[in-house]
Order: structure tokens, then C-alpha cells, then sequence
């Protein structure tokens, strides 16, 4: 058939919005943090069936993942958190596609802080609300009904259509690198993270690290024959600071100008001694540690070790007793295109196709799954989606009902262009 037209794609996901809606109700009424996804990709390849696509379903091997633990973590199994991928095979001489999401989610916190339930999927002035629903199962089901209004018009891509539904991104991206290592690849890929609408071609590192710090008990009534380690790790914590000041003030990347913390230094966790009434002989601290593209991990890593270790030098008991800095967990290498790349200029055209308006192409301060396939891959990849990532990880966190709609009428045209 002749390609259907803008409006025409347009008006077939106005059609069956209210399946778009009723399949993210059903995905944030299913739990799915980190670790325990099982459940709601079922409800995901069911999803995927249901429009035609050839679905895969399968869990990752750890054993495959191992020789990149480093980026994405070291697991002793993935058993019962299974990847979702459908296929749409194109008929031959276009360029292909990935439209990957991350079906995830980090927990809900505090209960009292919401205003619902957070797995309760409630609408309320247009917005679903529940944990997951910005972050990012919007994404997925966009790119789920892209597709199905696609379908239901009758066009066939020429270059296959490949719609991920992956795990584990939230902690290093194993679903991700392992849908590229079972084979899943592409001429180019769309993340439909929420960008407000912003065409994401550049996404910032991070490392998750723990520095160990040593100190000396001694009884609270005679605190002064002792060595607090968590008084050690006051000075340290002010030079990483000092060193997060530093880098934003030499830090020159176009993309990242206009950002106030560029490569923001975050300490999420402490742990110290194991009575009132001691003075701690440890401490143990936990953050993040943010990269700009350009830099690699093994440059910052050394950057930041030389900076906790100059600040312990300054202490008599740590000059002797130095503390102790590991890196865990996935660690997010930052990764860019082209702003003037032919995917970029395809998703800014079907942005404007849908809402008139011009996109602004940025970079990102945070890391996402969007690396595997720039870095691992060789995939050119950028991040597109509804709403605004400061809503996700919060309480309260939610999707406006349009911009979800708006985003898989973006993806659909874009998808229909790039696979013609």
C-alpha cells in the first residue's frame, strides 16, 4: 500500500487510546521492581501477540553477561526475569529499527508520600499515577501502540521493526546488552524515556561507588581515646564536593552548558559503627558519580580515587590507615551521536508532524541504556518520550495520558519513515 499519511497514523492511535491506557493501568498495577519482572512481561508478550509481532520471550544468561559485569553488574542468575522482544519482519530493502523501553522500576517508597496508591494506576486530571507509569512503562506502551496503529492501517515496514521490552535497566542495563548479544540489532534505535519531548543524543556516565573508612572504638563516655570514622569522612565527603565544583567549572560540553550540576556527586548511603555508645571504628559510604561523553571511566575512576586519597593524606590516622574506594554494581559509560545524525533529523520531523513544534536536541545528566547500544553495539541511538524524567524515582511519580499518546504517534510516523 501507498505509506499512510501523518494524519492518518495519527487518527489510528486516537483509535485505540483507550487500550493504550487500559495496558499501562495493567503494567503499573503490576509490581515490577528491579529483580522481579517476571509477572508484568507476561502481560507484555501478551501485548505483543496480540497486535501480530513475532514475540521472544526468554531469560537472560548471566553466564553471557559476565565478561561485561562491569557494566552492567554481576549476577549469579537471571532465572524468572525474563526479556520481551516482538518482531515485525520487514519486506525487504529499508533500514530497521529498535523501539526499546525498560519495563523495571525502582521502589515505591515511602507510602505516606502518595497521594494513591502507588500501585493503584488511578487517573487523576488526565495523569495515571503509580510507580513505573513516567519510568518508563509509558515508553513501552507507546512503542506497543506505534506499532499496533501501523498494523491496523495496513503498512508494511521494508526494514524489520523490532519493539524490547527489557529488564534490569535501573541497576546496569543487563536486559538491554542482552537482547544485542541474542542478536536483536538494528540500523538505529529509539529509547522512549521521558525527554519532554527533547531528542536525547547524548546521555552522562555514572559510577556507583563505596569508600571503606577506617577508625578506632573506644567507649562514648571516653569518645576522645577513640577515632570516629564518620568524623574521617566529613573532610573527604567536602573534598568531593570541592571536586564536583571543580569539574563543573572546566567541564565544556555544548550539550551540557546550560545545566547547573553536570556531573552531579551524590552519597545516597551511610552505614557507621554498631553501638551508641562506641565510637565508630567504620564507616562505609555509598554514591553515584556522575561522567560527561568524552570521559572514560577508567580516567574518572582515577581522578576520584587521587581525590579521596589527598584528603586522607591531611588526617594523621588515615595518612597510616588510608581508607578504601570500590566501584559496584553497573557502572554507565556516557555515550553521544550526532546532533546532525539522519535519526535525529527523522524523530525532530515527526515531532513537528504531530505537535508543530520544533524538538530541542540535549544531553543528560544521567545514564541509561542507551550506551549498550552506541557503545557495545555500534547502534546509532537516541532517547525520545513523554513527560519529564524529574518525576521518576519520586513519590507521586506520573504520565500525562496525552503526552503518552503525543509520543506513540512520534514514534509511529518516525518508525514509518526510517523502515520505508
Amino acid at each position: 500500500m501507498t505509506a499512510p499519511t501523518d494524519q492518518q497514523v495519527i487518527d489510528a492511535v486516537d483509535r485505540i487510546a483507550p487500550r493504550a491506557i487500559a495496558l499501562l493501568q495493567a503494567l503499573v498495577r503490576t509490581p515490577s521492581l528491579t529483580g522481579d519482572e517476571g509477572a508484568v512481561q507476561q502481560l507484555v508478550a501478551a501485548a505483543m501477540t496480540e497486535i501480530g509481532l513475532d514475540v521472544d520471550v526468554w531469560d537472560p544468561s548471566a553466564e553471557e553477561l559476565a565478561p561485561y559485569s562491569e557494566h552492567v553488574g554481576a549476577f549469579d542468575t537471571l532465572a524468572g526475569r525474563p526479556n520481551v522482544v516482538g518482531r515485525w519482519g520487514g519486506s525487504g530493502g529499508g533500514t530497521s529499527l529498535i523501539l526499546n523501553g525498560h519495563i523495571d522500576t525502582v521502589e515505591p517508597g515511602v507510602r505516606d508520600q502518595w497521594v494513591v496508591d502507588p500501585f493503584s494506576a488511578e487517573i487523576l486530571d488526565g495523569r495515571v499515577f503509580g510507580r513505573g507509569s513516567l519510568d518508563m512503562k509509558s515508553g513501552v506502551v507507546s512503542n506497543i501502540i506505534a506499532v499496533a496503529a501501523l498494523r491496523e492501517i495496513g503498512w508494511q515496514p521494508k526494514g524489520d521493526l523490532i519493539v524490547e521490552s527489557v529488564i534490569s535497566e535501573e541497576d546496569g542495563g543487563a536486559g538491554a546488552l542482552a537482547s544485542i548479544l541474542r542478536g536483536y540489532t538494528a540500523d538505529a534505535c529509539i529509547i522512549t524515556e521521558p525527554t519532554a519531548f527533547s531528542i536525547v543524543v547524548a546521555q552522562g556516565g555514572s559510577l556507583v561507588f563505596r569508600i571503606h573508612v577506617p577508625g578506632k572504638s573506644a567507649h562514648g563516655a571516653a569518645r576522645n581515646e577513640g577515632i570516629s570514622a564518620f568524623e574521617l569522612f566529613i573532610p573527604i565527603f567536602q573534598a568531593l564536593l570541592d571536586f564536583e565544583a571543580e569539574r563543573n567549572r572546566t567541564i565544556d560540553h555544548p550539550l551540557y552548558a546550560e545545566i547547573e550540576n553536570k556531573i552531579p556527586i551524590n552519597v545516597g548511603v551511610i552505614r557507621s559503627g554498631a553501638w551508641p555508645s562506641s565510637v565508630p571504628d567504620w564507616l562505609i559510604a555509598e554514591g553515584r558519580a556522575g561522567l560527561v561523553p568524552g570521559e572514560t571511566l577508567e580516567q574518572f575512576k582515577a581522578e576520584f580515587i587521587e581525590v579521596v586519597m589527598n584528603a586522607a593524606s591531611r588526617d594523621p590516622w588515615l595518612a597510616e590507615h588510608p581508607p578504601r574506594v570500590e566501584w559496584f554494581s553497573g557502572q554507565f559509560a556516557p555515550s553521544e551521536i550526532s546532533a546532525g545524525h539522519e535519526l535525529v533529523d527523522a524523530v525532530s520531523a515527526a515531532h513537528r508532524a504531530v505537535t508543530g513544534d520544533t524538538p530541542s536536541i540535549k544531553g543528560v545528566t544521567y545514564g541509561a541504556d542507551m550506551r549498550h547500544f552506541i557503545n557495545i553495539a555500534g547502534i546509532p541511538c537516541v532517547m525520545y518520550g513523554a513527560d519529564d524524567v524529574s518525576g521518576a524515582h519520586a513519590p507521586n511519580e506520573s504520565v500525562a495520558i496525552a503526552d503518552m499518546l503525543t509520543c506513540a504517534k512520534a514514534v509511529a510516523i518516525a518508525a514509518r519513515d526510517w523502515c520505508s
